[in-house]
């Protein structure tokens, strides 16, 4: 990053630089695509998959003018803008804030009869946009097969299916993309967040000819988009995620935090109801009716507070840092370069926390460093090898994503 700084941030993209070519053709070639379009933040990235989509349902399709519809998922989050507050089910995201964009309408996630419904209802509909596990809906993973029967009905009624990994991609769930573990290609992905390293903002959007050769020049643009800077990033974070096996990583530190994480709920089964996740993208449910040890309800707002003052509180070396989603669910997303040792202490400091805060269950809960060595019991695959000391721990780090 301070080496092209040094040289050339930002051009015009009417004129031509080193670094775009270069950064096109990589990420095209990783990840089977004929075509990138880049941009800066992840809901750009969305606003453009949406612009593709329509476009697409127009030129291709042979949809009628204005007519195309959009479909999206019940609970989805990509962002704030008006395109997708339209989108929303959130009150606090969309109220005060009409007229909301037409052409946009909503099923339910997770629920391939509710999609193929809506589909035959409606040869108009030109796109399903959908992410592989809705993280601030409270990380809720679908179920097995969800996302293959979403692109097969996409097929079966010529709709794009767009998948929304801006969150879930790029190693975060233990695999390159999260569509990779039912094997799908989405005509139309969406990547950011870990694109550039979390260096600077970078989203792109991929898809085959067809799709994104319907845009012409002039019709679609960024003033930053695919700058120099951004492309020389986006380029090394891709490299520094395939050297240093962070995908791999994601899947057996995950592996060992929800295992960890289902022990903390087996002692305290009236305060945890759930555990869900996939790599380094986990969640542990609260019950609404939790109570803390002088009665009062218990928040998961509450809970990241006592892990954030464990050290002063609770006696641990020091705290963590976690964030609630929907009052009730508290989710983990740690560095993609997270250590087996790491991971454990963060386990010993949720151990103590809820220990010190939550009324007395009927299990026992067992010592920290017993949760934490429960969870790396359950390391099911890899070479179990930590992330090297040294230099390569700095390199591999402006790959992680908090």
């Amino acid at each position: 990053m301070a080496d092209q700084a040094s040289k050339l941030s930002l051009t015009s993209r009417a004129f031509y630089n080193d670094q775009l070519g270069p950064y096109e053709e990589y990420i095209t070639r990783l990840l089977g695509y004929d075509k990138v379009l880049p941009m800066n933040t992840g809901v750009e990235g969305g606003e453009t998959a949406l612009k593709l989509a329509r476009r697409w349902g127009y030129d291709v399709k042979g949809v009628p003018k204005d007519a195309a519809v959009v479909l999206f998922a019940h609970g989805n989050f990509w962002g704030r803008t008006v395109s997708a507050i339209s989108s929303s089910d959130d009150p606090d995201s969309y109220t005060g804030f009409g007229p909301l964009l037409p052409g946009i309408r909503k099923v339910a996630y997770d629920s391939l009869p509710a999609l193929e419904a809506a589909l035959a209802a409606d040869p108009n509909i030109v796109a399903f946009m959908v992410e592989p596990i809705q993280g601030e809906a409270g990380v809720v993973v679908p179920q097995a097969g969800y996302l293959a029967g979403v692109s097969a009905l996409c097929k079966k009624y010529n709709v794009l299916m767009i998948a929304d990994e801006v969150q879930t991609g790029l190693g975060r769930t233990g695999r390159m993309l999260a569509c990779d573990y039912e094997g799908v290609k989405p005509d139309i992905l969406v990547l950011g967040k870990a694109l550039s390293g979390g260096m600077m903002p970078v989203s792109a959007v991929l898809a085959r000819d067809e799709i994104m050769l319907t845009i012409k020049p002039g019709q679609h643009g960024s003033t930053y988009g695919g700058n120099p800077l951004a492309c020389a990033v986006a380029r090394e974070a891709l490299q520094i995620l395939l050297d240093e096996r962070l995908a791999e990583n994601a899947f057996e530190r995950g592996t060992e935090l929800r295992a960890g994480l289902e022990q903390l709920r087996s002692a305290f089964p009236s305060v945890i109801t759930g555990v869900r996740g996939k790599g380094l993208l986990d969640a542990v449910v609260m019950s609404p009716e939790a109570r803390g040890r002088d009665g009062a309800p218990l928040p998961a707002w509450d809970v990241c507070l006592g892990f954030k003052e464990a050290a002063q509180r609770f006696g641990t070396r020091r705290g963590l840092l976690a964030k609630p989603t929907q009052k009730h669910v508290i989710r983990f997303a740690p560095p993609l370069v997270i250590t087996k040792t790491q991971l454990a202490e963060c386990l010993d400091i949720m151990a103590a926390t809820f220990k010190g805060m939550c009324a007395a269950d009927a299990h026992v809960l067992p010592a920290g460093a017993k949760v934490a060595a429960a969870a790396e019991g359950a390391h099911v695959r890899g070479t179990g090898e930590e992330t090297a000391p040294g230099a390569t721990v700095k390199r591999a780090t402006r790959a992680a994503m908090a």
